[in-house]
C-alpha cells in the first residue's frame, strides 16, 4: 500500500494507526472531508496508476458513506480495498453505538468481504484482499476490523507469494505440519510442483497404509 485516502473519525478508526505509522510502512495518506470522497479518490487513484486504491473509514455512518464509491468500483472493475473499523467483537450485531452491518451492506457490491475479529487474521486477510482486488476481473474488496483486533498486536506470519497466488494463504504451512495421509499427498504434490491440492474425507486413509 503506497497511498490511502481517508476521513478520520471516532474510534474505531483504521485511519488513525495508518496515519501514525505512515512513515514506517511507507504509505502516503490523503485526507478527505467526507468518506465518500475517500472512496472516489481511491477509485481515481487506481484508474490513474493501475495500482490498488485504498480507502479507510470509521464505523457506522463513516462506513456507509463508502458504499457509492465501492459500488462504482465494482461496476467499472476498479481494483480497490476498502477498510472500515467496527466496534469490539462482543458488541457486533447488538446495536452498539455507531455499529451497523457494513459487511452485509457491501457484500453484493464487492468481490470479497471480510469481518476480522482477531489481529492474527490480519496478515492473511490483507494479503488475500489485495491479491483478489487486482487479479481476474479487478474490483473492490472490503475489510471490516473490530476495535479489539485493530488495537492488538500480532506476530502472525505474512503469507508467501506462492500461498497468496494459490488463493489458499496458510495452506502450505498447515499441510507441512500435518501427519498421516494428508502429509503424504502434500509431499507428492510438492514434488510435482502441483498446487493447490485438497485431500478431504476419511476415505483417503484407505489409499495409504499407515
Amino acid at each position: 500500500m503506497r497511498t490511502a485516502a481517508q476521513d478520520p473519525g471516532r474510534s474505531p478508526d483504521p485511519s488513525l494507526p495508518t496515519y501514525a505509522h505512515r512513515h514506517r510502512i511507507g504509505a502516503d495518506t490523503v485526507f478527505e472531508a467526507l468518506e465518500q470522497g475517500a472512496a472516489h479518490a481511491a477509485d481515481g487513484y487506481a484508474r490513474a496508476t493501475g495500482r490498488v486504491g485504498v480507502c479507510l473509514a470509521t464505523s457506522g455512518p463513516g462506513a456507509t458513506n463508502l458504499v457509492t464509491g465501492i459500488a462504482n468500483a465494482m461496476l467499472d472493475s476498479v481494483p480497490m480495498v476498502a477498510i472500515t473499523g467496527n466496534v469490539v467483537a462482543a458488541q457486533i450485531s447488538k446495536d452498539a453505538f455507531q455499529e451497523i452491518d457494513i459487511t452485509g451492506i457491501t457484500m453484493p457490491i464487492t468481490k470479497q468481504n471480510y469481518l476480522v475479529t482477531s489481529a492474527d487474521d490480519l496478515p492473511r486477510v490483507f494479503a488475500e484482499a489485495f491479491h483478489l482486488a487486482r487479479t481476474g476481473r479487478p474490483g473492490p474488496v472490503h475489510i471490516d476490523i473490530s476495535k479489539d483486533a485493530l488495537m492488538h498486536e500480532t506476530s502472525a506470519p505474512h503469507p508467501s507469494a506462492g500461498e497468496v497466488a494459490a488463493e489458499v494463504p496458510g495452506a502450505i504451512a498447515a499441510a507441512r505440519a500435518a501427519e498421516g495421509p494428508a502429509l503424504v499427498h502434500f509431499r507428492i504434490a510438492e514434488a510435482q510442483n502441483v498446487f493447490p491440492f485438497m485431500p478431504a474425507g476419511k476415505g483417503l486413509s484407505a489409499l495409504i497404509e499407515e
